[in-house]
């Protein structure tokens, strides 16, 4: 079955939420080199709490797009990689992303001038 995002009953718009999320999106480039704990990702994303962080991770996995390891040591170690359907994500996030960068002056100065207008 084929997804039509304008069908308000499609679920292609959950899709949407989730990749459109800014954390989710954040932590796709996070892990773009491989695995890495909690706390590297808290650290590396910055501005996000160990709470929504938490609720990210637990959606995108729940979505297929992450697996969370846990390795039996003490204290015990967890690990978030992407999985191939997370892997997938890199380009068009990473497109996304450049585009934001580059023009986010641009960006930021309309939004001054439709505010003082």
């Amino acid at each position: 079955m084929d997804g039509d995002a304008f069908n308000p009953e499609c679920p292609t718009r959950l899709v949407l939420d989730r990749i459109g999320d800014k954390w989710s999106v954040l932590v796709v480039l996070s892990l773009r080199n491989g695995p890495r704990r909690f706390t590297e990702l808290r650290d590396t994303i910055g501005g996000v709490t160990p709470k929504v962080l938490t609720q990210t991770l637990r959606a995108m996995a729940a979505d297929g797009l992450l697996t969370r390891h846990v390795f039996a040591e003490v204290p015990p170690r967890v690990e978030y990689e992407l999985t191939p359907l997370g892997q997938s994500l890199q380009a068009p996030i990473r497109a996304i992303t450049d585009w934001a960068e580059e023009h986010v002056n641009e960006v930021m100065a309309a939004r001054e001038s439709a505010v003082g207008s």
